[in-house]
């Protein structure tokens, strides 16, 4: 008769173990992750950094392009007409105080409480009077308030397919007869091939303050244009999931999904500095009219 005889120790290393496995395999599509992202107090931290560095796209375009779109956008809604603009995703207020200066008044949405608590101190040191709230734009419920709404960066294509329509009819609602939804989204140029790849971290990483190790995948759901890029952060104690999923576009895919929502008109440009469009490029930038 034999005894095995197993340590806590070990017991965890098992139970660590079969935590993981659950995740080695192709989550099934629009998969949530296991953790919070945006309001991570370390991850949130290092977004507000990246939104912040003037060259980076890793949170934002860059700060150069940032000017240039609100430039446009101010063009072609000009604040004199269409005075009200609600900014959807407003991170930090990079667009948002731009905005200001351009003239409209503007009210900034984002689900980082970082961010909103990083926008809302810039404001009163600025003697901007920008409305900015800490929620996550799914939520809203306006009706006929505002003349442009933006949502920039591609975020609108990180939605689920049911999650997509029900923003669209909140900002069709939000929106006054005759106003704008300005937004981007990446076609079908960006997609990644398939991977897995991992790296230790053996101080503080993007992902985790600690030591960790973290698994990359890329998973393509063709039938659905989707993919997922997965990070998976394992620690000592503890596996945790970072799903974030993109939805690719062309012009045509863009218009069918957009348009029946009930907008009059449309345009559609290679980006959100309004260059004129091409078959050729990585981003749409979709000006739909109410």
């Amino acid at each position: 008769m034999f005894c095995v005889i197993i340590t806590k120790k070990e017991e965890e290393g098992f139970s660590m173990l079969n935590k993981l496995k659950k995740y080695l395999v192709k989550p099934e599509i629009y998969a949530p992750s296991t953790n919070s992202f945006w309001n991570n107090p370390h991850i949130s931290e290092n977004m507000l950094d990246a939104h912040l560095e003037p060259e980076s796209e890793a949170a934002s375009r860059n700060h150069e392009f940032i000017n240039k779109s609100v430039e446009w956008i101010a063009t072609i809604s000009p604040p004199v007409k269409y005075a009200d603009l609600l900014d959807l995703g407003c991170g930090p207020g990079l667009y948002t105080k731009r905005f200001h200066k351009a003239g409209y008044t503007v009210t900034g949405i984002d689900f980082s409480k970082r961010s909103i608590e990083y926008a809302e101190v810039e404001a009163v040191l600025n003697n901007a009077d920008i409305a900015y709230i800490y929620r996550s734009y799914l939520n809203i419920d306006y009706k006929e308030q505002f003349d442009v709404i933006t949502l920039i960066y591609c975020d609108y294509a990180a939605l689920s397919t049911c999650d997509r329509k029900t923003l669209l009819d909140k900002i069709y609602k939000a929106l006054k007869p005759g106003g704008m939804f300005i937004f981007d989204v990446f076609t079908h140029k960006m997609k990644l091939p398939e991977s897995q790849t991992w790296y230790y971290s053996q101080d503080s990483g993007f992902f985790c303050d600690k030591p960790h190790l973290c698994l990359n995948s890329v998973y393509q759901y063709p039938d659905e244009r989707v993919e997922l890029r997965q990070t998976i952060v394992i620690t000592e104690y503890d596996v945790v999931t970072y799903n974030i999923w993109d939805c690719f576009y062309n012009k045509d895919e863009l218009i069918n999904e957009v348009l029946p929502i009930g907008f009059s008109s449309y345009k559609i440009y290679s980006d959100v500095a309004g260059k004129a469009y091409s078959d050729d490029s990585e981003t749409l930038c979709g000006v739909f009219v109410k």
